[in-house]
């Protein structure tokens, strides 16, 4: 059983309880897609301000929607293209404080302001990224952004 927890402490506190959260979540279960679904609705219970959160995996040389938190979104999004893309391509995090500034951003939801999408690894190799939207410019910092990586870090060990 999950029960909700208040993050009430500090942002790098209330990061290491949900990363906390997340390995007891997954630690005995081996399928990704119940992984990555648990994981898409513990941030989106986590996470304020948010109206979009999920998964998008590589399959070849695009990504496909994977589980999700939110509106119906992009299925297909190729390597290098948006934010998304990008940060696949790239294996690097994209913290975009304003969307409509990103060259060539996909917009799935025209209420998203500010993202930041993490590279998926395992191994070395790309799995997906995890893309969280906000409704808010410049949503998210560098806090968030070593949460999210170490969250993800987490997650590919898992999966």
């Amino acid at each position: 059983m999950f029960n909700v927890e208040m993050y009430q402490g500090k942002k790098d506190e209330n990061y290491a309880l949900v990363q906390k959260q997340l390995v007891a979540l997954i630690e005995d279960e081996p399928n990704m897609i119940a992984n990555l679904s648990n994981s898409a609705a513990l941030l989106n219970q986590f996470l304020s301000d948010i109206n979009w959160v999920g998964f998008y995996l590589a399959e070849e040389d695009q990504l496909v929607l994977g589980p999700f938190q939110g509106l119906p979104a992009c299925v297909r999004i190729p390597l290098g293209k948006g934010v998304c893309g990008t940060s696949a391509a790239e294996r690097k995090t994209m913290r975009v404080e304003d969307v409509h500034q990103f060259p060539g951003h996909i917009a799935c939801d025209a209420t998203t302001r500010s993202e930041i999408v993490i590279p998926l690894m395992k191994d070395g190799k790309l799995i997906g990224v995890l893309d969280i939207d906000s409704p808010i410019t410049n949503r998210f910092d560098e806090s968030d952004q070593q949460g999210l990586e170490k969250f993800t870090d987490i997650l590919g060990k898992y999966l």
